[in-house]
């Protein structure tokens, strides 16, 4: 259960990251509104609140949370940006979420 509840929380975090920056990535790329800056800022917030709430040491949450934002990034670019991932994306993902389980959910000494 505990770690089902880390990778939902992970996820929504890295959720709330990739909106933060994809936002204004459209207003600066694609000449989308300026406004889009407004629930960018807010996406921001939110994420940096999130990853307060995670259950462990900051630079071990940090270096964890760098996994599953790999997967959750490659999910968005086929899912939002239409991109066919490669093997060796899929690779690099599974690569990513083994060093996130290893330094997560291994035994830590006292």
């Amino acid at each position: 259960m505990f770690e089902l509840k880390t990778i939902a929380l992970f996820t929504i975090t890295a959720l709330a990251e990739i909106v933060g920056c994809y936002l204004p990535y459209l207003w600066l790329k694609q000449d989308k509104s300026i406004l889009l800056l407004i629930p960018a800022a807010l996406s921001l917030a939110l994420f940096a609140w999130l990853l307060s709430l995670h259950p462990t040491a900051a630079g071990r949450v940090y270096a964890a949370y760098g996994g599953v934002y790999i997967c959750v990034a490659l999910l968005w670019l086929w899912v939002v940006d239409g991109v066919k991932l490669t093997m060796w994306d899929i690779i690099g993902g599974l690569v990513a979420l083994l060093g996130m389980a290893i330094i997560m959910f291994a035994p830590k000494s006292a």
